[in-house]
């Protein structure tokens, strides 16, 4: 993939991006060894396209502070599907009825699910009334 270390020391950057700007029901899947394409993929979700949209930017503002650059984006302009490329890093931000019909989860269900302590955070803070 490229030169950056061990996803898991950075995967809660990518996280935390995803989830700045409200993205829904965020996935983290292992696919090391499934694929040489990537090391994780995340997926995430937004309730329109604009949504969408403002994730995708989010997400590449917010690790562009910590030095991380995407090495392709696309989807932009439609908003149903944006796709971030960050080499050992895939991040997936659908716009829902979408991210149904493409079933990325299903196709890729054998790849080992990971939870980070950003994601229990984010869970625990939606609960809160």
């Amino acid at each position: 993939m490229t030169d950056i270390p061990d996803p898991a020391q950075t995967l809660d950057l990518y996280i935390k991006a995803a989830l700045g700007k409200k993205a829904m029901d965020l996935v983290v899947l292992d696919v090391r060894k499934l694929s040489s394409i990537a090391d994780v993929f995340i997926i995430c979700s937004g309730r329109s396209n604009r949504q969408v949209l403002a994730i995708g930017e989010h997400i590449q503002v917010d690790l562009k502070k910590h030095g991380i650059k995407p090495l392709s984006v696309e989807g932009k302009k439609e908003g149903h599907w944006v796709l971030l490329d960050y080499g050992h890093v895939i991040i997936h931000v659908f716009y829902e009825p979408v991210r149904s019909f493409y079933d990325l989860e299903g196709l890729w269900i054998d790849a080992e699910r990971i939870e980070t302590k950003s994601m229990r955070e984010n869970i625990k803070t939606d609960i809160t009334v």
